[in-house]
């Protein structure tokens, strides 16, 4: 039996040293412990797919807690089953014992209530992302209706700029003393003179 382990974070910046921590603690190899800097919203991730593929029936897998492994209810418990059944390796959650498959195979009732808990976990992050992405529209619904603008702002083009903009695409002048004349940066100048032919080829 070979021992590996997962760790994922949501995104580069992110620091996984805590979870690997725990890993090298409980005796786990370095150069057996998988990690993915990406988000948990499928299971389309590289280091993960690769530790599949390595894994054999009576291994184990740790992972310090089961968003670890993912966040999609319906792909968590299809990911679980896989592992599980297909491969039949072991699934031990650090933070989560009752959930541990690899001391369970003798006892049927451990293996029920670890699978009604997972089944339970796997909701509950399934729907808690699902309240931050409407309450994230809901706060930006708000904010709109308040007269808050998202993005960059607009910068207001001087009442000239055709006329510069005629200057440099006659070729009489470049983009620096173009975007000079009008006190704009040299790519704001060059954008809203694309953005003006555009709308000239758009009115003929």
């Amino acid at each position: 039996m070979k021992q590996y382990a997962y760790v994922r974070v949501s995104t580069k910046d992110q620091n996984p040293d805590r979870q690997i921590a725990a890993m090298l603690e409980i005796g786990i190899s370095e150069k057996n412990i998988f990690i993915d800097k990406i988000s948990g919203k499928d299971f389309n991730r590289t280091q993960y797919l690769k530790l599949l593929k390595r894994l054999k029936s009576g291994d184990l897998i740790v992972i310090k807690s089961i968003d670890r492994l993912g966040r999609n209810y319906v792909e968590i418990l299809e990911e679980w089953r896989k592992i599980t059944k297909e491969i039949e390796a072991d699934i031990q959650v650090l933070d989560m014992p009752l959930l541990n498959t690899n001391n369970q195979h003798d006892n049927l009732t451990g293996v029920f209530i670890a699978d009604l808990v997972l089944q339970i976990l796997a909701y509950v992050a399934e729907t808690e992302r699902a309240f931050i992405k409407q309450r994230q529209a809901e706060g930006i619904a708000l904010a709109r209706e308040k007269g808050v603008r998202f993005g960059a702002e607009k910068i207001d083009i001087p009442n000239d700029f055709e006329e510069v903009y005629d200057l440099w695409k006659s070729g009489n002048i470049s983009v620096r003393n173009g975007a000079a004349k009008l006190g704009l940066s040299k790519s704001t100048f060059y954008r809203r003179c694309k953005e003006l032919e555009g709308e000239k080829r758009f009115k003929k």
